[in-house]
């Protein structure tokens, strides 16, 4: 039986949504720099270098994403970053709501699985340029 032809649109349109949103984030880490992660970081004794790899997860990630190339590697950026925000500034908030109900890491829960299943799931057809991956 054929593949059902939309599963490639619904690739791209998780690919619009994870890669644009995220794109937002680090639209505003190009603005504001990464001090904040560099303060996370050392809270925790780790090395404040690593805040400079925000660039590539919420930067170069998405945009390769959005694009449809190197898809799965650029995912699994996203999911580490994620897990990585998580432990170092959201471990809190895991058992907090909002006042509108919202779980306190649902948005970085929406990337962290959003990414999970584009890597799982590879580009699909529509990419700019080749096969995607």
């Amino acid at each position: 039986m054929k593949t059902f032809e939309n599963d490639d649109l619904g690739k791209l349109i998780l690919r619009l949504m994870i890669g644009g949103l995220m794109l937002f984030h680090g639209v505003a880490k190009l603005q504001n720099g990464v001090g904040f992660i560099e303060d996370k970081l050392l809270d925790h004794g780790l090395p404040t270098v690593i805040a400079y790899g925000i660039y590539i997860a919420e930067v170069v990630a998405p945009i390769l994403i959005i694009l449809g190339l190197k898809v799965r590697l650029s995912a699994f950026t996203i999911v580490f970053a994620m897990i990585g925000a998580i432990y170092l500034v959201h471990m809190n908030d895991i058992w907090t709501l909002s006042r509108g109900g919202a779980w306190g890491i649902e948005v970085q829960l929406m990337f962290l699985l959003g990414a999970l299943a584009i890597m799982f799931l590879g580009s699909g057809k529509y990419v700019v340029q080749g096969k995607g991956s």
